[in-house]
């Protein structure tokens, strides 16, 4: 019996799935998907800072709509990010999957 390696895990996984699974939650769950554990940790880790750090910048006072429209921002660019990420590296790994397959 053959071991997969994790490039042929990759290659085998669908790109636009991971990539709709890290746009949509926005918290790098395609990465999941593609078992990819540290790209994913990075990525929650990403978005608690920012959430932290917004909580932190507001203090005891209630967030204005600019105050809403930069942590969305923020949350948007973290899953752009990963999205791009993703099928970048599912193009990759099937490229490499199919020199290394002839």
């Amino acid at each position: 019996m053959e071991n997969i390696n994790k490039d042929q895990i990759l290659a085998s996984s669908s790109g636009w799935v991971a990539s709709l699974l890290n746009f949509f939650p926005g918290l790098g769950t395609g990465y999941i998907y593609q078992r990819r554990w540290l790209p994913y940790f990075l990525t929650a880790g990403a978005v608690l800072v920012w959430f932290v750090l917004g909580i932190l910048l507001q203090g005891d006072k209630d967030p204005t709509q600019s105050d809403q429209l930069i942590g969305l921002a923020g949350l948007s660019f973290i899953s752009v990010v990963t999205v791009i990420e993703a099928n970048l590296a599912h193009k990759k790994s099937l490229k490499l999957f199919k020199e290394n397959s002839k």
